[in-house]
């Protein structure tokens, strides 16, 4: 087993004695030492998943006295923001320092080259040479196949190669025909307001990125704008309000660079079943985590179909990548299919079938990858 499995273990397992309450909010976990002896790992190995527990707000690290559980799994959370003690840390805090003392991941101008206050035109990007010749080749290989015509929800090859990715990456299984494919983020938003209607309130994260609520406004819905904690929408806000969509950006939420914790990401699923209500998870920007394993998905963790998932191209390829996709729950697909089935896909089929090669290729990720290493080595 390679390093990075043996630390995956160790946080897996971890994680699971955590959500299954073996260890409760407030324990003290087992020191580094005494688990690297109990696992057979080493303490570098331990270190390096209980790093990851903090990141994503299961542990806390509290300074000479060990890592201990914050995770809450409890089945009431009105006033839990406000009630929690000085040592919790905020996950937007303890995801942005860096051992140099430089922080980032603090307020940034969504879908322009900003990090923090740092411009990223240092950050790598996706190569122009990989993308031409990946264009050159899907001339090639596909001929005139490219002047046909887009199926309303996306080409069959970008839906699988999609499909494939999420499940290799992210642990999201799902089919391609779950996934629809549009024109940026904010097209999808407007499917989305088709296919509940005006007759429900849309809750959006305050403050958010603006546009999120002008195109759920153009489309005639009600918001309503909740306010946002330290790790995402406060408590008493979201079980008081009488939304029937949420719409939250997870990680790294603009422009508050709050990004959800563990525990709240399950609350937003509690807050879903409980009320009949359904959950857009944006996923903008996730897959440049600066930490060692992606992103823990709200999708992931739904065992319900309440989950909406959107995500973009443009952050990951490049803004003359105007293509999104959303992934909906099964149980979603023929309302889709009911109300928005007639809309034809506003991405051209070769510019599709190029992504779709991208990802294939294996150019995708590696691309990804290179960002990430960059992000922790700032």
């Amino acid at each position: 087993m390679d390093k990075e499995k043996r630390y995956l273990q160790v946080y897996e397992q971890v994680r699971e004695d955590i959500i299954d309450g073996r260890f409760p909010k407030g324990t003290k976990l087992p020191s580094k030492r005494v688990m690297a002896e109990a696992m057979g790992m080493s303490v570098i190995t331990v270190e390096h998943a209980y790093e990851l527990l903090a990141e994503e707000g299961y542990i806390v690290p509290r300074q000479k006295s060990g890592y201990f559980v914050s995770f809450d799994d409890s089945d009431i959370y009105i006033g839990a923001d406000s009630a929690e003690g000085k040592d919790t840390m905020s996950r937007t805090y303890k995801i942005q320092r860096r051992k140099n003392g430089v922080i980032i991941g603090r307020p940034f101008e969504k879908g322009a080259e900003v990090l923090g206050n740092a411009k990223t035109e240092n950050e790598p990007k996706f190569s122009y040479s990989i993308y031409a010749k990946t264009v050159r080749k899907v001339l090639s290989d596909f001929d005139d196949y490219i002047m046909q015509k887009s199926p309303k929800n996306g080409m069959v090859e970008l839906r699988s190669a999609i499909a494939e990715y999420l499940s290799r990456s992210r642990r999201l299984k799902v089919s391609p025909d779950q996934i629809i494919i549009g024109a940026g983020a904010e097209y999808l938003y407007g499917l989305i307001v088709q296919t509940f209607g005006r007759n429900v309130a849309y809750g959006v994260e305050s403050p958010s990125y603006q546009k999120i609520a002008k195109v759920y406004e153009a489309g005639g819905a009600e918001i309503k704008m909740l306010k946002l904690g330290k790790d995402g929408i406060e408590s008493d806000e979201l079980w008081n309000s009488d939304v029937k969509l949420l719409h939250i950006t997870p990680y790294r939420s603009f422009p508050s660079g709050v990004t959800a914790s563990a525990s709240k990401k399950r609350e937003y699923l509690k807050w879903s079943r409980k009320n009949s209500a359904y959950v857009v998870e944006d996923d903008f920007e996730s897959e440049f985590t600066p930490s060692r394993k992606p992103e823990e998905t709200i999708f992931s963790l739904d065992d319900q179909g309440r989950v909406i998932y959107v995500n973009t191209f443009t952050r990951t390829i490049g803004s003359y990548a105007r293509c999104a996709y959303m992934v909906l729950p099964m149980n979603l697909v023929e309302r889709f299919t009911e109300k928005i089935g007639f809309y034809e896909c506003p991405v051209p089929t070769l510019d599709q079938l190029v992504i779709a090669n991208l990802i294939d290729s294996g150019a995708f990720e590696r691309h990804i990858n290179k960002v990430r290493r960059y992000n922790r080595n700032m």
